[in-house]
């Protein structure tokens, strides 16, 4: 077969016939948009090379969306994420070697879903608006819009007002407040059958409306009295209210008393200045509204003419303060920022303040004008019948002054150094930095760069020769005045070398060194010291930091009875400088450990805790401590004990309560003891067992429930016995109402018989010691004895 296959197809080629043949997996295709497919492209024959070509005609090169695989006589074409524009035609054609062509097709049509876009819900609008309820609906084909109110179509319902527009969005003129509700905005595709929907919910806000029952009130000041002003609003959402005055909201205070929601405003001990309008402002969603309402104060006397004034340092000025009044009033002055106070006629002490006044009008002159003038002057109109008082601000104004006294800055190549030129002016300054009457930063400059921050500019040099070093001018001008401030920028170098390097403490284990600061830190603060040591015999050098800026330096881990080099020195921003001179010093040899510290507190029961706390173990670790022990008020022999020298405490037990002991603990390492430590300390008494045992687990609460129990079987008790000896109490009570009242003497007598000769039945055999009768006994005893008497009582 494989043979006669060959001969047919070696007969084809040479007859010029087309050996191509070309099938799609699929010849149509229906797809939404935004989904993927993929297509497969299957030749018969031996394609040279297999294409696909889109609606267009052009030929389809892969892509990140769409994507052309080939794999022998196959090949796929993957369109994702389909759009509109990807519908058509699609050919896949395959070419052989002798450049025929053989090409199959297939049909991809792309629909697109119903879609809503951006519908919000609610959406609001206010009453009397021609309102348009937005929503977008899209669809391949178009769709069929419809909007629906409680399940009926708003063209079927009698109303003018409701239309639906080209855009398929719902219009409803002159909306009103019954006009909210949920309105339904469905969107069909007959062709599919697919229908979606959205439900908008309508709110119609009302603009508020203010009703004000009073709009003037009337009020004399300086009497304590208050005013209540009302503003009642409608409208929806419900308005909000406030009040406001001269353009500011009044806001809850010890002057101004807001309630329910702000429809009231009580304004508190009525002052000349309350005067004036206020203003009621109700807000919502749909609008704002005012009204006003007007408050006359009869005051006197009552200032009319006070101002806030400019002027100039060195310069002169007056400032005026006149006042109305019946009498008229006297007008004092008084400066806020040190309280002097100028009467009538008043000099300050260096005559610069002068104050002169006549029939309610007062001048105060003040020449060669300083800046400590400037601020708060209250002006005072008073009278017998009251007083009035305002204020008013001078304004001094200045040329521009620097406040910081560094002038000079250190730095090093490629390090960026920051120059601070901070003023103080009036009106403020303007500041810019420059250098040989260049203004900076230039163009052709990119190491040099400026920064505004409030009342200072700051030049940022990252110095990259030795030409970014040196002077530096901050101009500073305002209205009034210009200056200049020289800043110089200066390399910066190494600290020197730290001095006087020397041992100030010394142990088998540790040094701690101390050194003087260098005579200089090189422009650059220091950041820390580097010291390095080592023993003599090595040429390895250990290197410790110090802790910040401190100049002394603990040396640990050294070597017992082992001499050491050590050296310093100081690191800032540039580097580190030069060592200090090399010192010597050998360190303690081993020894006998200190006697160790001791303290103690009382342990469980009859123990006591000994604490010990590490000392000098003389260069060797210590090996164990040796505890002796013995009371004070016996000629006891010394009791002891041995614990390991990782240990930091001890438990001496057996011990006698009230007894005083004394305790001696000697350490020891490899080469012998310490001196004993010796510490005393006395037991504390014998506890009380019975209210350890019973009551030191107990809470107050149980403890207090243990006190009631004791009360009442105290009182039950009692009543037991008033009901043997005195035939009353409560259980004779129960035991006449459970048994009947009992007429005539015999009865009672009866009864006490009976009664009397049960309790001594009980005394008897409590006396023979034959039996020992709990009180449920008791109790169950009398109730029988009871109970008989009873049934003989009936029998009877």
């Amino acid at each position: 077969m494989k043979l006669l296959y060959m001969y047919l197809l070696g007969l084809l080629v040479t007859s010029g016939q087309a050996l191509l043949q070309v099938t799609i997996s699929l010849s149509k295709v229906e797809i939404s948009v935004g989904q993927s497919k993929y297509f497969t492209c299957t030749v018969i024959g031996d394609p040279e090379s297999i294409d696909w070509f889109n609606p267009q005609g052009e030929k389809i090169m892969s892509s990140q969306r769409v994507v052309v695989q080939r794999e022998g006589i196959r090949s796929w074409l993957t369109i994702y994420n389909a759009n509109v524009d990807d519908a058509g035609i699609y050919r896949c054609q395959a070419t052989d070697s002798m450049g025929h062509t053989q090409e199959a097709t297939v049909v991809l049509e792309i629909y697109q879903k119903l879609t809503f876009e951006e519908v919000k819900s609610p959406q609001e609008f206010k009453t009397g608006d021609d309102a348009e309820v937005i929503c977008r609906v899209t669809s391949s084909p178009a769709p069929m819009v419809r909007w629906l109110n409680n399940g009926y179509d708003v063209t079927d319902i009698d109303d003018s007002r409701l239309a639906m527009l080209a855009n398929n969005n719902l219009q409803i003129s002159n909306i009103s407040k019954k006009d909210e509700g949920i309105y339904r905005c469905e969107g069909r595709v007959e062709v599919r059958g697919e229908i979606d929907f959205r439900d908008i919910n309508i709110i119609v806000n009302v603009p508020p409306g203010i009703l004000i029952q009073q709009r003037s009130f009337n009020a004399t000041a300086d009497r304590h009295e208050d005013i209540t002003m009302f503003c009642r609003a409608t409208g929806f959402p419900k308005p909000y209210i406030s009040w406001h005055r001269g353009g500011k909201m009044i806001e809850e205070s010890e002057k101004y008393t807001l309630r329910k929601d702000n429809t009231e405003l009580t304004i508190r001990d009525i002052i000349n200045s309350d005067a004036g309008s206020y203003v009621c402002r109700a807000t919502n969603k749909a609008g704002v509204t005012e009204k006003q309402s007007f408050l006359q104060v009869f005051v006197q006397p009552h200032i009319v003419q006070l101002q806030n004034e400019t002027t100039v340092e060195n310069g002169h000025v007056t400032l005026t303060c006149e006042a109305e009044g019946e009498p008229v009033p006297e007008i004092t002055w008084k400066r806020s920022s040190d309280g002097m106070t100028f009467y009538d006629g008043d000099k300050s002490p260096d005559g610069r303040i002068e104050s002169a006044g006549h029939h309610g009008k007062s001048l105060l002159h003040i020449k060669s004008v300083m800046l400590s003038d400037a601020g708060r002057y209250d002006c005072e109109a008073a009278s017998r019948i009251g007083g009035h008082q305002k204020s008013m601000y001078l304004n001094v104004e200045y040329a521009p002054k620097f406040v910081s006294n560094q002038t000079i800055y250190y730095s090093w190549e490629h390090n960026p150094i920051n120059i601070s030129c901070d003023v103080n002016s009036n009106p403020p300054s303007s500041l810019y930095w420059s250098r040989d009457k260049i203004l900076l930063p230039a163009r052709n400059i990119t190491n040099i760069k400026t920064y505004r921050d409030g009342k200072r500019i700051l030049l940022e040099i990252t110095p990259l020769s030795d030409n970014d070093f040196g002077r530096y001018n901050c101009t500073a001008i305002n209205s009034i005045g210009s200056r200049i401030q020289e800043y110089i920028l200066s390399l910066a170098d190494v600290p020197s070398s730290p001095s006087g390097l020397r041992v100030i403490e010394l142990s088998q284990a540790y040094a701690k060194i101390f050194f003087n600061k260098p005579d200089s830190h090189g422009g650059v603060p220091i950041h820390h010291y580097q010291m390095d040591y080592k023993e003599v015999s090595s040429e390895v050098w250990k290197v410790v930091r110090s802790h910040g800026t401190q100049t002394i330096v603990v040396l640990g881990n050294l070597e017992a009875n082992t001499t050491y080099e050590v050296k310093v020195a100081a690191v800032n921003g540039k580097g580190q400088g030069e060592y200090s001179k090399t010192e010597v010093f050998q360190t303690l040899p081993v020894r006998e450990p200190s006697p160790p510290y001791v303290h103690g507190q009382p342990g469980g029961g009859k123990s006591f805790k000994l604490s010990i706390t590490k000392q000098d173990d003389g260069g060797a670790p210590i090996l164990n401590y040796v505890i002796k022990y013995r009371s004070k008020d016996k000629e006891d022999q010394w009791l002891e004990k041995k614990v390991l020298g990782n240990k930091d405490y001890i438990i001496l037990e057996h011990l006698q309560w009230n007894m005083g002991y004394e305790v001696q603990i000697t350490a020891t390492n490899r080469l012998g003891h310490s001196e004993p430590a010796t510490y005393e300390f006395t037991m504390p008494p014998k506890p009380n067992i019975i209210a350890d045992t019973l009551f030191s687990g107990l809470g107050v609460g149980a403890v207090i429930g243990l006190a009631v129990a004791a009360i009442l079987l105290i009182l039950v008790v009692t009543d037991v016995s008033c009901f043997f000896m005195r035939q009353c109490g409560l259980l004779m009570c129960i035991t006449r109402r459970i048994c009947g009242k009992k007429t005539g003497s015999s009865a009672k007598s009866k009864e006490l018989e009976e009664g009397k000769a049960a309790y001594l039945k009980l005394l008897l055999k409590e006396e023979n010691g034959k039996e020992a009768l709990s009180a449920e006994t008791i109790e169950i005893k009398i109730s029988n004895d009871i109970i008989q008497t009873k049934e003989s009582d009936s029998k009877a």
